[in-house]
């Protein structure tokens, strides 16, 4: 992608080429992106669209869908390139009680590209798979890929820092972004932005934050090298990628991209200098979705718990590997969020099924943890251990189900835990 990047105007200018290798194993007869710009009004302007050179005019776009048949069928193995202009007029950052915070959009503070250009979707069991929003929760699924991001200011020249989840390097007027199998690419830009880096190995973590919180912002490096380091040993692969970006928002939430996540403004307002808070273990478990969403995918609409509750035990890996005094402090921070009705809901719930945002979290995320660490008990630590990195090894690079996952664990294990299945699964594994 080319991208010429108006800040002051919050508009962006795109020139972006796909090639698609077709390895469904089927012949396709049509192509299917996700656009999600298209679902905010006046955001997304489709300036041209064309197959291999010539001009596509059959395509229909319809909220976040675009699809378009081909006048024969792509074969499989066989490569289609696509080329798509379009322009952005960012929208304004909107918050809402009840639902997830919005992060693409453009506040005092900064302007977040997420989600922000077509992408062809995955096809898999002769579908295309783009699932319609939910109020909280991710509904893409996306399959690996490799990205060249070329950026350069447009407008009023402003002395702008970019985020990104690419390593950076000068390409003429352009600076150039790589990122080699990733599931997305994500950018923020700010005229505010302070910048705090470590090298871990030969990765290096910057942190982007706003002024007045370079004590916080220090801390959540520090965390994600740290991350780093015990995610890399205990689940049996490094972090694939040559930086990694924390960003802090300006909202509440938190949210991974491939080589880059945002922490929720919040958690640096309320960091008190020690490991046992907010800011630490969202530092860690966003980390950990480098891992659990970046190298091994789900279907984050459907089978959420795959990554999210992976991420969120994660955190307990970290503070029992580096900091085993604080495990007492982090199951009782969680733990009484789990108790009452939102503890009788399934961990394999979609997002469209929980009835609110923490209803989600605390089925999902925290009942998700405590499965893991009850399923952990059960087979034993070099079981489980075992089995994670044998998931990572097998799903890596691949779109893993509850299914994958079972499996898998069953290689590495004869103990029963049927009634682990039962009581936290609706499905039967």
């Amino acid at each position: 992608m080319n991208v010429a990047l108006d800040y002051a105007a919050k508009s962006v200018s795109v020139d972006e080429t796909i090639i698609y290798p077709n390895h469904t194993g089927q012949a396709l007869p049509n192509l299917v992106l996700a656009v999600e710009p298209n679902l905010w009004p006046n955001c997304f302007t489709l300036n041209s669209l064309s197959l291999n050179g010539a001009t596509v005019s059959n395509y229909r776009l319809d909220g976040q869908k675009l699809e378009f048949a081909l006048s024969s069928p792509l074969a499989p193995e066989s490569v289609a390139t696509i080329q798509i202009q379009f322009g952005l007029v960012i929208p304004l950052l909107q918050q809402a009680h009840g639902i997830r915070p919005q992060i693409f959009g453009y506040s005092q503070l900064q302007m977040n590209l997420t989600d922000w250009y077509p992408f062809v979707v995955p096809f898999i069991n002769s579908n295309w798979i783009l699932h319609q929003p939910g109020y909280y929760g991710e509904h893409l699924v996306y399959e690996a890929a490799d990205y060249m991001v070329n950026v350069k200011p447009a407008g009023p020249t402003v002395s702008l820092v970019i985020a990104s989840s690419g390593a950076p390097g000068q390409n003429g007027d352009w600076t150039s972004y790589t990122l080699a199998a990733g599931r997305t690419f994500a950018l923020s830009a700010s005229t505010e932005y302070k910048v705090d880096s470590v090298q871990v190995g030969d990765v290096i973590i910057y942190s982007y934050y706003f002024p007045l919180n370079d004590v916080p912002g220090k801390a959540a490096s520090k965390a994600s090298a740290q991350a780093l380091q015990v995610y890399s040993q205990r689940f049996g692969a490094p972090y694939p990628h040559k930086t990694l970006s924390i960003v802090m928002g300006d909202f509440n939430d938190g949210m991974e991209f491939s080589g880059l996540f945002f922490m929720s403004r919040g958690a640096y307002n309320l960091y008190d200098g020690t490991v046992q808070n907010l800011l630490t273990t969202v530092s860690v478990h966003e980390t950990s979705h480098q891992w659990w969403f970046e190298q091994v995918a789900d279907d984050q609409a459907l089978q959420p718990w795959l990554d999210e509750a992976m991420a969120a035990y994660s955190e307990h890996i970290f503070y029992e590997t580096l900091y085993p005094e604080s495990i007492s402090w982090w199951w009782a921070y969680w733990y009484p969020r789990v108790q009452g009705t939102d503890a009788l809901n399934w961990v394999d719930i979609s997002i469209y099924d929980a009835g609110g945002f923490i209803p989600y979290t605390n089925t999902v995320y925290l009942r998700g943890a405590h499965f893991l660490d009850d399923l952990r008990a059960r087979i034993g630590d070099e079981a489980f251990f075992a089995f994670l990195k044998d998931y990572l090894a097998q799903e890596n690079g691949k779109i893993a189900t509850s299914a994958d996952f079972f499996r898998i664990l069953r290689l590495h294990t004869q103990v029963d835990f049927s009634d682990l299945v039962k009581q936290y699964f609706q499905n039967n594994y």
